[in-house]
């Protein structure tokens, strides 16, 4: 009995920080959503002006947009990835890996300033391209949702990878054998028996990239500051004040943002779980 009260003594400075900068927070930016700024009263009145609001709708359009497209190219590229990078060498496997990690890492404000190195107005691969009149970077803009998309698909890309690499290590060899020896053909393995086991990892991995890319800031922000109309950059710029401090709109803004959040983190801790009791009946 002493033992279980010591083990909440423990965890009680965790409980206080999660309730100071968690809970307590949240609790407040709801109040806050439902506090109307012209009214002061209690009411949706925060939410009729996002939800009327030209500039707020088409931010949570473009969010949803870059976030989902950003994903589904992320999964495309890192399954054809964590395919091969699983029957490779174990120490090309450990090489790749490696590199992924570094890749994962190497994003915010850094990322967005490499970009502009390489492919801005007078960056790198934009001038060579000038120069020899090859039109993919010519007319590039950067700045724009187009530069903003090629930027969180790159970062999509490693972390999908990273999650994906354990999915390919549980596919059994026996299986692709014994596909073999019923005379199936190569897409009927993966169709059919591949793909169906993978795809609890593969939707997990795409809610992780959903809720990864509707949250991002700083790319962004390095990026195309208030140029483009994003989610997250419009939340900053009514606590921030770029133009005036408006924190209902901004509290309602972000009120707005996290059911997205859950309901990524839920369809994440669903398929986690169904991924999990596969395994364990194999």
């Amino acid at each position: 009995m002493k033992n279980k009260y010591i083990g909440y003594l423990a965890l009680l400075p965790f409980a206080v920080v999660v309730f100071l900068y968690e809970i307590l927070p949240l609790l407040q930016l709801v109040i806050s959503s439902l506090i109307g700024k012209e009214s002061e009263s209690f009411g949706l009145e925060n939410f009729i002006k996002i939800f009327t609001t030209p500039l707020y709708t088409q931010a949570i359009l473009n969010s949803i947009k870059i976030s989902l497209i950003s994903a589904i190219v992320g999964i495309i590229v890192a399954f054809i990835a964590a395919r091969y990078a699983t029957e490779a060498s174990p120490r090309a496997q450990r090489t790749f890996t490696m590199l992924l990690n570094m890749t994962s890492n190497f994003s915010g404000v850094p990322l967005a300033f490499a970009f502009m190195v390489l492919m801005g107005n007078t960056g790198v691969f934009s001038t060579i391209c000038r120069n020899y009149g090859i039109p993919f970077l010519e007319n590039f803009d950067l700045y724009s949702g187009q530069g903003l998309m090629l930027l969180y698909i790159y970062f999509q890309i490693p972390l999908s990878t990273l999650l994906l690499i354990p999915a390919f290590s549980g596919i059994r060899p026996e299986w692709r054998q014994a596909a073999m020896l019923l005379n199936a053909k190569p897409l009927d393995y993966w169709f059919r028996i591949a793909i169906p086991n993978l795809l609890p990892s593969i939707l997990g991995t795409l809610s992780v990239l959903f809720a990864n890319a509707l949250a991002a800031y700083a790319s962004a922000y390095a990026l195309v500051s208030n140029n483009y109309a994003l989610l997250a950059l419009q939340i900053t710029s009514k606590y921030k004040g770029d133009v005036q401090i408006d924190r209902a709109t901004g509290g309602a803004l972000a009120v707005v943002l996290i059911p997205l959040m859950i309901a990524a983190t839920l369809i994440n801790n669903y398929f986690t779980k169904r991924n999990l009791k596969g395994r364990d009946l194999v």
